[in-house]
């Protein structure tokens, strides 16, 4: 376990990559999205998508702590499932920091009505209807998933090559219009998007996560043979 909290220590040397872009990108889209809710005449409320910005980014994340990291813990003899499990607690440990920063936001736009505008960037509707422990859990398992899957995409570079990348992503792009399609065939267009609402934000997320582990899972097979 040591050596694990080794991996995350080597992790975090960088903290620009995995800390401070984030909430520096986050900072910049808030301040951005009050500029633009000013700016609207209403009294409306006011909602934007900014608050995507820093969930999105930990896509990139995913893909810098495998390229940037792996060879350097290669170099210093760290086992692979070391490395893995490592690079995943630092994750978490860093979605769980964003998706407190996302909470104590919602609650203080409550405060002040949104920010005196009823402008809305941390407490949108859909994913606070259940709760603010929902809406943590939403946060966190958006950015995991992210993680997670510009992890595997660099892991899959690394172990096939631009080549072998480019068929897995195109083969999952086949598997998603097939599915498509069989909902098309099947005239189930109208329950799955019944299903869809009936999750809600939380359920979704959680689907998320278990989606999150299975990747990892598959991450781990697939790490035992990648080169550094």
């Amino acid at each position: 376990m040591s050596r694990t909290v080794n991996v995350i220590r080597m992790q975090l040397i960088n903290r620009q990559t995995f800390i401070w872009l984030p909430l520096i990108i986050l900072g910049a889209s808030f301040l951005m999205s009050l500029a633009i809710y000013a700016m609207i005449p209403t009294d409306a409320p006011k909602y934007g998508g900014g608050a995507q910005a820093p969930l999105w980014y930990f896509f990139a994340v995913g893909i810098q702590a495998m390229t940037l990291s792996f060879p350097f813990s290669q170099a210093l003899s760290i086992t692979r499932r070391e490395f893995l499990l490592g690079t995943l607690l630092t994750a978490v440990l860093t979605s769980a920091i964003l998706s407190a920063v996302f909470v104590v936001g919602g609650f203080v736009e409550e405060a002040t009505n949104g920010w005196g505008l009823n402008g809305w960037f941390f407490r949108l509707p859909w994913v606070w209807e259940a709760g603010p422990a929902a809406a943590a859990v939403v946060y966190f398992g958006i950015a995991m998933l992210l993680f997670i899957i510009g992890f595997s995409c660099a892991l899959l570079y690394k172990r096939f090559g631009p080549m072998g990348l480019t068929i897995v992503l195109v083969g999952i792009g086949v598997l998603l219009v097939g599915a498509m399609y069989l909902v098309g065939q099947a005239n189930a267009w109208a329950a799955l998007f019944e299903w869809i609402m009936t999750q809600g934000a939380l359920g979704l997320s959680l689907w998320g996560l278990l989606l999150t582990v299975v990747i990892s899972i598959g991450s781990f097979f697939t790490l035992r043979r990648a080169t550094p």
